[in-house]
């Protein structure tokens, strides 16, 4: 966005810099593939969040760059969609908190935040066109309120309102969502900038609460000038964009101290990204096989997806270009391999007496030949998502699931590695002794999963979000709109007029039941519950006190192994009948290290936010009186402790 040099302010430059900043390449700069989001969050841990953030922030002021856009706060109702990998949760607490930080990352480098996609940009199917309809109560106690959560942590320089509509209208048009809520009710003080040609208006634009038309000034040029001439848009809603967006470069510091355009340390971009990525990488399965014994282990087969050259990377407006990869950057809608190699790692780990061999993974039969001659086979199985698209299932796309049966069949000591956007189901689960969800790992990706699968970090992370067994159990068992010619309203010649446009997604089929909370509700058992990981470890609980007033809960955390190990606490509350919310739900967490042998009395703060329900009446957050149950544990599915408390009404 151009400056205005007579009053001494610069241009606005803002990057794509969801997972890392974007397009690089351009300029032969280098920037750092940061693990997905969605691994990031599933470290659970505020600390490496803020980390994630800082990194993009320092590489922004590096490239010489004053905003963000990235910040993906959506939450994953839909766990096909092509941008999980960009977003953090399914649940709103742990959403706001983890990517709040990580936006509050990025200003801590005087670069402007950004929070997206606002709001409901929950699939990626008829993005462009869809209705997403949902019930003002559950949508505030959902998808706003990981947004709400985000925004008073972070206070970010802007929004970034969505493509979708919301209850009929445009989100950047959508006078409910950004001027009755964003604005009015949370107080939000930076400016709304509408995603890349999503706006739609002047006028109705303008008065909803849009501040800043992306990219170019088709109807916030001219066409705005002329609607405050005619009083159809007041001077003082101009004057408060002005303000807004000048408010928000002199708070974050791009005035006072702007960017000065220096070298990138990919050293220590790597470092942070891998320590990342140790404390999100999630341990599914074990099976008496992992860790594994270096120098006992005599011979390995590494098989799969690229697993000899690198790691995937997500695609779309998040993709990073990979360094030494194609002249002039990534092209959209093809996947990119980040130059970290598995098998090299492998080796390092495994020794010079071991034998370690590799197959790509093509031929599930030969693939299965080189696992039977192996004391070990690790089978490496990716699944590339983007923006602009979603899966059509939860199934490993190319016949992964065929060549994960081969090897297994033919070598029991069989370990997958999963590089995933997101939930997928493993109908070999039973058959394989180790399961890793690494996510999209990023630069440092397989230096951490080696250290992992060799014991050299004692794995720590838990699901941000439910794996479903099946596409049947989701509350929307297809993709809504998405049919053979769907991918984002954009379609070959022939197929016009056959795609379906404007319709509807009815999100109140779950409403407020996101993710683990339908799976309670319908008694249904995921493949991987909300909130699970293994460690190399063992933790129990035990000593469950809530204060009367439900305002602080704690408890004794015991390490029970021979390990070190880092344990995920978290804490759940039911709330009374009269709620109308038959579920439990998340109220906090604490990661902590414990010692072996060791025990640690963990106090874990409750916001009364996260006991409240909105009350659609009084357009209010309110607590009702009642019993509230709480339970702790080690993920959404344990829960050893339990401990009701009356509270009175608030």
């Amino acid at each position: 966005m151009p400056g205005i040099p007579r009053l001494g302010l610069p241009d606005i430059n803002l990057a794509d810099s969801a997972v890392g900043v974007r397009m690089a390449a351009r300029e032969s700069r280098y920037a750092t593939l940061l693990p997905s989001v969605i691994g990031m969050a599933s470290s659970w841990d505020p600390d490496a969040a803020r980390l994630y953030g800082s990194v993009i922030g320092r590489e922004l002021r590096a490239q010489g760059y004053n905003m963000s856009i990235g910040g993906g706060m959506d939450l994953i109702r839909e766990p096909r969609n092509g941008r999980n990998f960009e977003y953090a949760s399914e649940d709103p607490i742990l959403s706001g908190i983890m990517v709040g930080e990580l936006a509050s990352g990025v200003q801590d480098n005087h670069i402007m935040g950004d929070i997206k996609h606002y709001a409901l940009n929950d699939q990626e199917t008829g993005r462009n066109s869809l209705n997403a309809g949902l019930n003002e109560r559950a949508m505030q106690e959902t998808d706003l309120l990981s947004f709400k959560i985000g925004i008073a942590l972070a206070k970010p320089a802007g929004a970034m309102c969505s493509y979708n509509r919301v209850n009929g209208d445009y989100a950047c048009e959508n006078k409910y969502l950004l001027d009755d809520v964003l604005k009015h009710d949370w107080g939000f003080k930076g400016f709304v900038v509408s995603d890349w040609e999503a706006t739609h208006s002047t006028v109705k634009a303008a008065l909803a609460g849009l501040d800043m038309e992306q990219p170019g000034i088709e109807y916030f040029g001219k066409d705005l000038k002329q609607a405050v001439l005619d009083g159809k848009v007041p001077q003082a809603r101009l004057d408060d964009m002005v303000h807004r967006i000048v408010r928000s470069m002199f708070a974050a510091g791009v005035i006072d101290d702007p960017p000065v355009r220096s070298v990138v340390d990919p050293f220590r971009g790597r470092d942070d990204a891998e320590h990342i990525e140790e404390e999100g990488l999630v341990l599914l399965k074990n099976d008496h096989i992992l860790p594994l014994a270096g120098g006992e282990v005599k011979s390995i087969a590494v098989i799969g997806d690229h697993a000899d050259t690198g790691v995937l990377s997500g695609g779309g407006s998040a993709q990073v270009d990979a360094p030494g990869g194609r002249p002039g950057g990534s092209v959209w809608g093809q996947p990119v391999y980040f130059p970290s190699s598995p098998l090299k790692y492998v080796k390092v780990h495994a020794g010079t007496a071991a034998h370690v061999t590799f197959d790509p993974g093509t031929d599930p039969a030969q693939a299965a030949k080189v696992a039977a001659g192996a004391q070990v086979a690790i089978v490496f199985v990716t699944q590339w998502m983007s923006e602009g698209q979603d899966a059509a299932t939860l199934s490993l796309p190319h016949d992964q699931d065929v060549l994960v049966k081969a090897v297994a069949a033919a070598n029991p000591n069989t370990v997958v590695v999963l590089e995933t956007g997101g939930p997928v189901d493993m109908p070999w689960a039973s058959s394989v002794r180790g399961i890793i969800e690494s996510w999209y790992p990023g630069i440092g990706g397989a230096q951490a999963i080696a250290n992992v699968l060799f014991g050299t970090v004692n794995p720590s992370g838990k699901l941000s979000v439910t794996f479903a067994a099946s596409d049947d159990q989701l509350p929307h068992p297809h993709v809504t709109g998405l049919v053979e010619h769907t991918v984002n309203n954009r379609l070959k010649a022939d197929q016009r007029g056959r795609q379906p446009h404007d319709f509807p997604v009815d999100y109140n089929v779950e409403g407020m039941m996101v993710g683990y909370k339908w799976f309670q509700v319908k008694d249904e058992k995921p493949l991987f519950p909300f909130g699970y990981g293994l460690s190399y470890t063992t933790f129990d609980y035990s000593g469950l006190k809530v204060d009367r007033e439900a305002k602080e809960v704690s408890f004794e955390v015991k390490n029970t192994g021979s390990r070190d190990g880092d344990e995920i606490a978290e804490v759940y509350v039911t709330l009374p009948k009269s709620a109308g919310e038959p579920f439990r739900k998340l109220a906090g967490w604490k990661r902590i290290a414990v010692a072996a042998g060791t025990s640690q009395t963990v106090t874990v703060p409750i916001d009364p936010l996260y006991l409240s329900i909105f009350d659609v009446k009084d357009h209010a957050w309110k607590q009702v009186p009642g019993e509230y149950h709480f339970e702790v544990g080690g993920s959404s599915a344990d829960l050893p402790l339990h401990e009701n408390v009356m509270v009175s009404a608030k």
